[in-house]
Formats: C-alpha cells, structure tokens, sequence
C-alpha cells in the first residue's frame, strides 16, 4: 500500500505472535508492547535529519552526527497509546509528548474528544502519533485534524495492528500522513474488531476486561 510501511523484522514479528495469543498475560502483554514500540520508533525514525558536530573522544578530536533540529513529539492517542509511549522514549528520551484523549462513541463509531495537551511549539516539530491499534480509522482521523488545527504540518502514524478499511479511512483523509505498522489484518468484523487481531488493546494493558 502506498504510504504505508510494514515492519516485517523477525523480532517484531515474533513478539507479535505472543501479543496476539488470548492466553498472554497483562503482564507479559504490556512488556511485549513495549519492547515492539522500541522497534517500530527505531523504523519511523530512519530518515531523521542529521547535522554534523565536533566532539572530542579521549582519544582524538572528530566530526560525528547528531540530530538535528527541534526534538520529536510522540502523541499518544488515550488510552491505549500509553502503552507503546515508554517503549519510544527509552530509544528518543529527550523527545516532548503530547496527549489526545478520544473515545469510540459504540453507536456511531465515531471519535469523540476529551482532552488535548501538547506542546507550545507543536507546529514546528515532526509529530508521531501512536496508538496500537487502527481499526475504522476514525480515531486517528481525528487525532490528525486536531494537530493540523494547531498549525502540525509533519506528521507521522505508529500503531501494531491495522485494518484495510482503517488504513484506506486515514490515507483518503490525510494523504500526507504516512503510516508504519508491524501487520495489516484482513478485515474488521460487524463490531468494527480486527480480524484476527488482538482483541482490544486498551482492555489487554490495563487489565479491565
């Protein structure tokens, strides 16, 4: 699909599989989740902007790399993004978060807000937004408008699992968002689930279900 990345790595992969099991626990599932989170920021990251620097080393004076630029902001959508937030911040530490809380309305399926919090200078800076899972994609829709009403103009999408549909919903909306993913399931089922999916992320973190 266009626009989008798959992060086939057999570590991903195989951590996947385990996620995926009903019978891992919420222990072993929020590890998991984070460990995948690492990898997957490692993928986005890639093709960050690098500017060069002098250092002195105990043994010698040298140009190396570094970052260049305003540092990165992960937005986790609420709250099943917590769960892949400090997987992220062990490999990008310095990086700001911002934090959009939405819920599915379970009779329209569509994205409500209830909280927003971000950075002042959002706009100038490369936005990750994650959240395990995209599914009718109306989530991440709204998460992306709300940044781009601040004025976001560099945005990219992490999430574990995605449907189709999910997927096709988010590229049609925001074409400039590219999405990276470690799997794209084959469908959503009459309750908007992923097929064959991991049941519901947020439930399997926090142990509410």
């Amino acid at each position: 699909m266009q626009g989008v990345t798959i992060v086939d790595h057999p570590l991903v992969q195989h951590k996947i599989t385990i996620l995926r099991d009903k019978e891992t626990s919420t222990r072993s599932f929020r590890g998991l989740l984070r460990e995948i989170a690492t990898l997957l920021c490692y993928e986005v990251t890639r093709d960050l902007p690098l500017e060069d620097v002098e250092i002195e080393t105990p043994v010698a004076t040298m140009r190396g790399k570094q970052l260049a630029g305003k540092k990165l902001v992960f937005a986790p959508i609420l709250r099943a993004g917590m769960g892949l937030l400090d997987g992220m911040l062990e490999l990008v530490p310095s990086a700001r978060v911002a934090h959009i809380g939405l819920y599915r309305d379970p009779r329209t399926l569509k994205a409500v807000e209830y909280y927003f919090k971000a950075p002042s200078d959002v706009a100038e800076r490369l936005v990750i937004v994650i959240d395990p899972m995209l599914a009718t994609g109306h989530t991440a829709v709204a998460a992306i408008d709300r940044l781009k009403e601040y004025g976001v103009r560099h945005i990219r999408f992490v999430c574990v699992l995605a449907a189709p549909e999910g997927v096709d919903v988010v590229r049609g909306h925001h074409p400039d968002v590219e999405i990276w993913t470690a799997a794209i399931d084959e469908r959503l089922n009459d309750h908007s689930y992923i097929v064959p999916g991991l049941g519901d992320a947020g439930d399997r973190i926090y142990g509410t279900k």
